[in-house]
């Protein structure tokens, strides 16, 4: 198990230059862009743009704060984006771009690499029982705050805190006023 600050994420720009990253976790530690096995990243969109193209990856995008913005992604229909709105998975090796809605925006990636690993990503709410689990899991604190429990330890995440999990972790019990998104992520096949 390890608690994740914000305050502590490596910041870098986008591989295309476009905007800044806080990297939040990504395996192998400390990969680079083109190598990571998965990489759980928040990205600050300041402006209408394309995103980065990562060869063999898929992703999802949920926007944590901002009016949201209109994706295109690989010449299909626009999708309008909110803080509401479900996380949405699609591969990050096709042409995608992205319109504000109204001024700049905060979004979690979730990215893995196919043919490798898949992985989910789901908003939940509070209170949340946790069960151990086989999977790397993200527990991800989008606003506010929430206690996490478990045999033999407690701590609180803040807003943009994220608790990581694996193969034998303890049960954990969370309450609080938070948002919460949690992330599963494991070997396809």
């Amino acid at each position: 198990m390890q608690i994740l600050r914000a305050e502590n994420y490596r910041r870098m720009p986008w591989k295309n230059g476009g905007g800044e990253t806080a990297e939040i976790a990504v395996f192998p530690p400390e990969a680079p862009l083109d190598a990571f096995d998965w990489r759980i990243s928040k990205a600050t969109v300041a402006c209408d743009g394309d995103f980065s193209l990562f060869q063999g990856v898929d992703r999802t995008l949920t926007i944590l704060s901002g009016a949201g913005m209109i994706l295109t992604v690989d010449g299909q229909p626009e999708v309008t984006l909110t803080r509401k709105s479900d996380p949405l998975a699609f591969r990050a090796d096709v042409a995608t771009s992205a319109v504000l809605v109204d001024g700049t925006v905060i979004d979690l990636n979730v990215m893995t690499r196919r043919g490798r690993l898949r992985h989910s990503v789901h908003r939940l709410s509070l209170p949340l029982d946790l069960p151990s689990s086989p999977f790397l899991r993200a527990l991800f604190c989008t606003e506010g705050k929430m206690v996490l429990e478990w045999s033999g330890g407690a701590t609180t995440l803040q807003t943009w805190d994220c608790l990581l999990l694996e193969d034998g972790d303890p049960p954990i019990s969370v309450e609080g006023w938070a948002g919460v998104i949690l992330v599963e992520i494991n070997a396809e096949g």
